[in-house]
Order: C-alpha cells, then sequence, then structure tokens
C-alpha cells in the first residue's frame, strides 16, 4: 500500500509549507525582510512498464507505459526579492536601499556580513554600526563634536559642525551585490554570507553597476504580503487535511483487507 508512505510525504510538503509561511508572517515587520517560498519537486518514480517497450501479446510499442510516483519533497525554501516600501523615520542614521544592494557590515570573527536593515547606529566610539553593534564596511567615524550628519544619494557621509557652513566629508558607504541573491545564507538578525551559490560579493558605489541608492531619513519595510500569506497557509492547511484523508481511506482499505475470511 504505496499511498500511505505516499500521503506521508505530502504531508512532510505541506507542514514545510506551513512552517515557511509562519515565518514570514513572524518578520511582516522586520527591517528589509524579504518573504521566503517553499517549494517541491516530485519523488522518483517506479517503472512498471517503460514507455517505447514492446507489448507482449500484440509487438507494438507502449506509447506511455506505467509510471507510479512516490510523493513529493522539498527541493527549496528561496527568497522573494522585492523591494519593500519605504517608511520615513527622519532618523539621520537611518537608511533605506532604493533597488539592488547591501550594506557590508564586519562579523565578530572577522568575516564579512551583508544587510538591507539600514538602521545604523553610533557606538560610543563614534563608529557607524549595526543594530547589533557591529561595525559597517568601510570603517567611518562620526567626531564628538558633530552637531548633525548628512548622507546623500552616492553614500558620502557629511558631518556639521557648530560655526562651519561647509559640512565636513567622513567618508563613503558603498553597496555590495551579488549575481545570485538567493544563494546567500540567512544567518539571523537581518544578516547574509555569502556561499559558493551566491558568487562573490561585488562592491560598489551606489547608482553604478546596477546597484541602488540610499535614502537617509527611511527604513524599509518588510516585504512581506499578510493577505497573501493568509491565502497560502489556507491552501496548505487543506493540502495537509486531504493527505491525511489519503493515509485514513489506505487504513480503511487494509482493514478490509484483514477482516477477509
Amino acid at each position: 500500500m504505496r499511498a500511505l508512505s505516499i500521503a506521508a510525504t505530502g504531508m512532510s510538503a505541506q507542514q514545510m509549507r506551513v512552517e515557511v509561511t509562519a515565518h514570514n508572517l513572524a518578520n511582516m515587520s522586520t527591517t528589509g525582510y524579504n518573504a521566503r517560498r517553499a517549494e517541491f519537486a516530485d519523488l522518483h518514480y517506479e517503472q512498471v512498464q517503460r514507455a517505447g517497450t514492446l507489448s507482449s501479446t500484440t509487438g507494438t510499442e507502449l506509447p506511455t507505459g506505467i509510471q507510479l510516483g512516490l510523493g513529493a519533497r522539498a527541493s527549496a525554501v528561496t527568497m522573494e526579492i522585492a523591494q519593500g516600501t519605504l517608511k520615513e523615520t527622519g532618523g539621520d542614521l537611518d537608511l533605506a536601499i532604493e533597488g539592488q544592494g547591501y550594506i557590508g557590515v564586519t562579523l565578530p570573527s572577522g568575516a564579512a556580513g551583508y544587510t538591507r536593515d539600514g538602521a545604523l547606529k553610533r557606538s560610543a566610539d563614534g563608529l557607524i554600526v549595526n543594530s547589533e553593534g557591529y561595525p559597517v564596511a568601510p570603517d567611518i567615524t562620526i567626531p564628538d563634536d558633530a552637531t548633525s550628519i548628512a548622507i546623500n544619494a552616492d553614500g558620502e557621509v557629511y558631518a556639521y559642525f557648530t560655526g562651519e557652513p561647509e559640512p565636513e566629508i567622513l567618508g563613503q558607504l558603498d553597496l555590495v551585490g551579488f549575481s545570485n541573491v538567493k544563494g546567500l545564507e540567512a544567518i539571523g538578525s537581518n544578516l547574509f554570507t555569502e556561499t559558493a551559490a551566491s558568487g562573490p560579493p561585488i562592491a560598489g558605489a551606489p547608482g553604478t553597476d546596477g546597484l541602488g541608492t540610499f535614502r537617509q531619513g527611511y527604513l524599509e519595510d518588510s516585504s512581506v504580503d499578510p493577505v497573501r500569506e493568509i491565502t497560502k497557509l489556507i491552501e496548505a492547511q487543506r493540502g495537509y487535511e486531504l493527505n491525511s484523508k489519503v493515509i485514513t481511506a489506505a487504513d480503511q482499505m487494509l482493514g478490509a483487507t484483514t477482516q477477509i475470511r
């Protein structure tokens, strides 16, 4: 009775779909979050009769044959790359990325991390850091006597000082792109690291080589669509129920065979 194991794979697939949807809904307010999508593929097939083989009775070729599927499996959980809505905050160090690209940060291990969460902060030493306290790359230090900070669309950081009519440039924030953004590894805290699938990071000035630009005083909202996610949740729940009914039906069929006398 293959139906039992086949339906079990279907229930497992729908359970993963619910888990991915739950993760999306949990991050509907996470800055710069891109929704994930569960993808599935069918399992191997048992070739009872291969298409194109000769029929034993007539000698003609079978046009289709008999292939019995063995269920479904998860093939990937991929990011749906989409621009989130920009929300005005008015913060000097709040940066939204309009378009493609990631902000680079230096992780405690010394490795490079990447994020679209532009809620930047100022450390006790004046260094520009992310919400976890990791320095933004390249390092830019804000002087203690700076009265305000301005960051233009090209990532140039300026500081204003009392009595000085012209601002002083402190540095340049770059953006980082990847040939396959969906291949990045999410490590939590709105951070990603490169993998063999993502390809090496390609750093550049904002507005060049297909990279986006900065907008100071804004943050990028999550791209999760709650209505769409609820619809997916209902579909997954119904799929789970249908697969469970197959298991019930197969159990009843097995029960009927054991009661034959």
